[in-house]
């Protein structure tokens, strides 16, 4: 007779391939249509608050692989954080002012100068509308939740307005001022540019050494072939030397040389005659540096100009010749020093880094790259040129143009760091840096930074709501700002580039700067990174959410950046960190562990990821690499990670086809259940302790590493495994099949919700397919959260089991060995005599459920351990069982114990069955 179908076998349209790709895009839309975010934030309405401000991305281009690790990690700590009923809205925010997209509306044909800034503006406006959808759709798609009808977009007339508060704020407070300072200047921006765009890159520079003729030896270098030798990797910035900077403190040679008597520092004349190829050396005369202060030299290009010998401690021996060429116009030390000695600013290369007229015929008009080479041949001319050679060094780079920018002394709006630097430094000490690291680096930057240089020579942005009197004094006057302020409200941004003075300034307003009552406004916006600094207050504090967030969590790279602008206006104005905790990912390489780029051929699209593998795998990819350091993704990567998820899909597809035919009316109390059915949700419960730890430490890998050690090893390889001779076999409505399934049904239901932050889609999948709740929610992400079991004497039975899991690895061993040997060709065939050591006497309990346990023929306890093999916890006897295999249920018996061919479980069990289910 075929028994086959007189056996519960599991039933369920739950599918064993995950066919993500095609499902996945049915849900999204399911979820958009059923307004889901809104009704999972409303869940937790009134509840306590946990807000995790959103860090915008670049509106331009797609999202990359780099993005999506960002966007899956805040997605799954917001689900996580709601699903603990904390009310957590996220507002996605986009950057949209910035270079990037005048240069992309510029490649598309469209002519700056054929318009006005105001139309320029407006174009600019649409475009970085058309990216933010576009990347919004990308994040959609990959399962995200979030207030996407309502982002804040840094155009956004509402966050211009705020961020003008910001600026009012900080400016009334004396903290943003103008002046004329060295600055990162981009040529190929033509802006100055602040540190956090700022990216060094390798480059060959050459390197000159050039003598500067004593003109005054002041009493002190007498004669007339003396020369103080400088250093430089600039050679175009000779042209703006105005002195010669030595260390007080150092000693230094007057040396006698077929070049002259040159001056160097006394610890380095040896090595840089080598350098200088010179054979006649002989020291004259000793001095301290500040013996030398203020004889002047000639300049060697411009003999009618004077470079002053002057001190300063920033001079070292590390490189040079202890003589450092000064420049004010091109360094931040020079212009200092220059300062203290009231020598003028001198900046003779234009906005474009080329060489002005000042400079001579011979040099204007030149890019400096190209002076570098006429200066040095000049030199040579005129004999100043000591030695040339070639350096590979590390370079400043504008890190959206990838070209070399320089240091130049523009005039500029700048935020004073000084004067709140302590307080910043305090502030910081107050965060709680996840990543330590983080905290060091951003206390060092803070502490080390100079003033924050925040004007760009740009249009689209936020402009400087700056207007200047007659006599050129800044209005900074509070009542203004609020006028100008209430404008953009209304407005926007763009009524500063569509309006005159007159119809922006209040009406009335007089200064007495301005006898005539006549204005002009700032042309220059400001740095992008004050946009998305002052995003607090944009988002936090406009939308009534409250300062500061309990979560800011970006890239690596940020310390220098949104991390860093956020906290000087945050403290600035609110006179607090905007905020509590910061957390931060590693950069994403390729699988070889190298940096993505387009023209490396190595770029991951997250895309075509998706579309491959579902973004339920790039999830999970995102969950289980170490985020917080750098991450590698590859197909190779995305295949390992797809078998894991092949684990829990096929786990949690057998925990439902064997709950097809239960209802949540059949579910048992806790305590009717088996010893070791009490002990599964003992273990769940322990599963739910690791996995909140994990997830409340954003340890997401190790919470996603404890589901898959408990499905592989307790649920799957043991307690389905044995539970199969229950599920299939008993009668269906029998107590011992309830009891099991009644776990079961615990996991199930708990298991979804585990899962639910990171595999999004698998999780609703599964509770569609869950049929056992009458009144289940419509999503899986409206259930209510797991809750630990309430289990008697739960450590006393944890004990007692893990020790039988120890014994039970023991007989898996013994039995291993019997398959080795051919003698028997499953475990079911498997006959055990074993006897316990004493620490697991107590397991004597289980004896009569150990066949089942074990899923073994036999088991016989017995106290005599002669002739067995010892293991660790027991000695034991595993031989073949000859007996009789029952051919319903596959278990073996003694020939005598049959009924009618049958065991006598299956046997009772086919009796009550209806003849049709029978044959």
């Amino acid at each position: 007779m075929n028994y086959k179908s007189t056996l519960l076998m599991p039933k369920t349209d739950f599918e064993m391939r995950g066919k993500l790709p095609t499902k996945e895009p049915a849900y999204v839309e399911r979820w958009q249509n059923a307004n889901m975010y809104e009704k999972v934030i409303k869940q937790n309405e009134g509840k306590e608050h946990f807000i995790f401000h959103d860090g915008p991305p670049y509106a331009n281009g797609n999202m990359h692989v780099g993005h999506m690790l960002n966007k899956v990690i805040k997605d799954v700590i917001c689900r996580y954080k709601n699903m603990e009923g904390f009310y957590t809205p996220y507002i996605p925010g986009w950057d949209t002012h910035g270079l990037p997209i005048e240069n992309a509306i510029q490649k598309q044909g469209v002519d700056r100068k054929s318009m006005s800034t105001a139309k320029f503006r407006e174009k600019c406006y649409a475009y970085a509308l058309k990216q933010v959808e576009r990347q919004m759709q990308q994040c959609i798609r990959v399962g995200t939740f979030a207030d996407y009808k309502h982002p804040y977009l840094t155009l956004h007339k509402e966050f211009e307005a705020r961020q003008i508060d910001v600026f009012a704020k900080m400016a009334v407070d004396g903290l943003i001022y103008k002046g004329l300072k060295p600055v990162y200047w981009s040529p190929s921006s033509e802006s100055a540019l602040a540190e956090a765009e700022v990216e060094y890159h390798d480059v060959k520079s050459p390197t000159i050494y050039v003598r500067f003729k004593v003109k005054d030896g002041k009493g002190i270098l007498e004669g007339d072939d003396n020369y103080f030798v400088i250093w430089t990797t600039t050679p175009w910035t000779i042209p703006g030397n105005q002195a010669i900077c030595l260390n007080p403190r150092f000693t230094y040679a007057l040396v006698k040389s077929e070049k002259g008597n040159l001056v160097v520092l006394e610890e380095l004349v040896d090595s840089l005659w080598e350098t200088f190829g010179l054979k006649e050396k002989e020291i004259l005369k000793r001095f301290k540096g500040e013996e030398l202060e203020y004889i002047t030299c000639t300049h060697p290009l411009y003999p009618e100009r004077e470079s002053l010998v002057i001190m300063g401690d920033h001079v070292t021996t590390d490189s040079g010749t202890g003589c450092v060429h000064t420049a004010s116009g091109f360094g931040v030390d020079d212009f200092n020093i220059c300062q203290k000695y009231k020598l003028p600013v001198l900046v003779n290369v234009d906005e474009h880094g080329c060489m002005m007229e000042s400079c001579g015929e011979w040099l204007a008009g030149q890019y400096v790259d190209d002076a570098n080479k006429t200066v040095t041949v000049k030199l040579e001319e005129l004999g100043a040129l000591l030695n040339l050679t070639w350096i590979t060094h590390s370079y400043p780079h504008d890190w959206r143009t990838k070209k070399p920018i320089i240091f130049r002394a523009t005039d500029q709006w700048f935020c004073s760091i000084d004067k709140i630097r302590e307080k910043l430094l305090s502030e910081i000490d107050s965060v709680n840096w996840i990543n330590e690291w983080g905290h060091i680096r951003i206390y060092n930057m803070i502490k080390d930074r100079g003033d924050w240089c925040i004007s760009r020579q740009r249009t689209w942005g936020v402009p400087i709501p700056i207007f200047y009197c007659e006599d050129g004094t800044p209005v900074i006057d509070q009542k203004v700002f609020d006028h100008v302020s209430a404008l953009f409200r209304e407005f926007g941004s763009n009524v500063w580039f569509e309006r005159d003075e007159k119809d922006l300034l209040p009406e009335g307003y007089t200064n007495e700067h301005s006898p005539n009552g006549i204005f002009k406004k700032e042309k220059d916006i400001m740095d992008v990174w004050f946009d998305s600094g002052s995003s607090h207050t944009g988002v936090l504090v406009e939308r009534g959410l409250g300062y500061p967030a309990d979560l800011y969590f970006e890239g690596s790279d940020q310390y220098r950046g949104w991390f860093n602008s956020s906290l000087i206006i945050g403290t600035a104005v609110h006179g607090k960190a905007p905020y509590k905790t910061v957390l931060s990912h590693g950069f994403t390489l390729d699988g070889k562990g190298l940096k993505m780029s387009k023209s490396g051929g190595n770029a991951v699209d997250p895309i075509k990821t998706i579309n491959k593998w579902g973004a339920d795998i790039l999830r999970l990819w995102a969950t289980t690499v170490d985020f917080q350091s750098d991450v590698r993704i590859s197909d190779d990567i995305l295949k390992k990670v797809s078998e894991s998820y092949r684990k829990v899909r096929n786990t949690m597809r057998f925990l439902l086809g064997n709950l097809n035919d239960f209802k949540d009316t059949d579910v048992l109390p806790v305590n009717e259940l088996e010893p070791v059915d009490q002990y599964m949700l003992a273990k769940l419960n322990d599963l739910m302790d690791a996995y909140h730890k994990s997830m409340d430490s954003y340890n997401f890998s190790e919470a996603n590493k404890e589901i898959l050690n408990y499905f592989t090893n307790t649920l799957s390889a043991f307690y389905m495994d044995f539970t199969k001779d229950i599920l299939y076999i008993e009668k269906a409505d029998s107590t011992r099949r309830r009891q099991v399934q009644t776990v079961l049904y615990h996991h199930a239901k708990t298991m979804m919700k585990l899962i639910s932050p990171i595999l999004v889609f698998t999780a609703e999948e599964l509770h569609d397919h869950f049929h056992c709740d009458a009144k289940k929610e419509e999503s899986v992400f409206l259930e209510a959260k797991p809750e630990k079991f309430e289990i008697e004497n739960a450590d006393a039975l944890k004990e007692q089991f893990d020790l039988f899991m120890n014994l039970r690895t023991d007989v898996m061993k013994s039995l291993e060995n019997l398959r080795a040997e051919k003698v028997i060709n499953s475990n079911m065939e498997g006959k055990l005599t074993i006897t316990l050591k004493d620490e697991y006497k107590s397991l004597a309990a289980l004896e009569d459920s150990m066949k089942q346990l074990f899923i073994v023929a036999k088991v016989t306890l017995d106290d005599n351990a002669e002739g067995k093999d010892e293991y660790e916890t027991c000695f034991i006897k595993a031989e073949k069982f000859h007996g009789v295999q029952c051919p319903r249920c596959w278990n073996w018996f003694e020939e005598d114990e049959l009924v009618d061919g049958l065991c006598p479980r299956c046997h009772e069990v086919v009796e009550t069955l209806p003849a049709t289910e029978e044959e």
